[in-house]
């Protein structure tokens, strides 16, 4: 069983940076694949960015891909989500999601667990 808990969202002016934070629970977060979504106002959730259990492989969405950053810490067991440029179409809730990877693999059809997700509003 792994807990997800999300952090670092906000209210913040176009152009600016977040990063935000998801702490996991458990002893083996290191053998878990993550990935970021995030659902807009009115919106399907949508995937955001992914990395593999050891940080080495990521992945983007192209509408993010240039001004977001993914990364990993093993030994804190929290994901981050580093947002630059922000732009009010990055307006959404952001959710952190996570899957037991037996490979180094971004690839993941179907997480299996998921956090309660950060607001994060661009306005000006």
């Amino acid at each position: 069983q792994v807990q997800l808990v999300e952090s670092g969202g906000g209210l913040v002016p176009p152009g600016v940076s977040l990063r935000l934070s998801c702490a996991a629970s458990g002893r083996t977060f290191s053998t878990y694949a993550v990935g970021w979504f995030r659902q807009p106002p009115g919106k399907e959730r949508e995937f955001v960015a992914a990395i593999s259990r050891s940080g080495h492989n990521t992945d983007y969405v192209r509408s993010v891909s240039g001004r977001f950053t993914i990364s990993r810490d093993n030994a804190k067991n929290t994901v981050y989500l580093q947002m630059n440029s922000l732009k009010p179409e990055d307006t959404a809730v952001y959710y952190c999601a996570a899957k037991f990877s037996p490979i180094d693999s971004v690839l993941v059809r179907q997480y299996t667990y998921w956090g309660q997700g950060t607001q994060v509003t661009v306005s000006s």
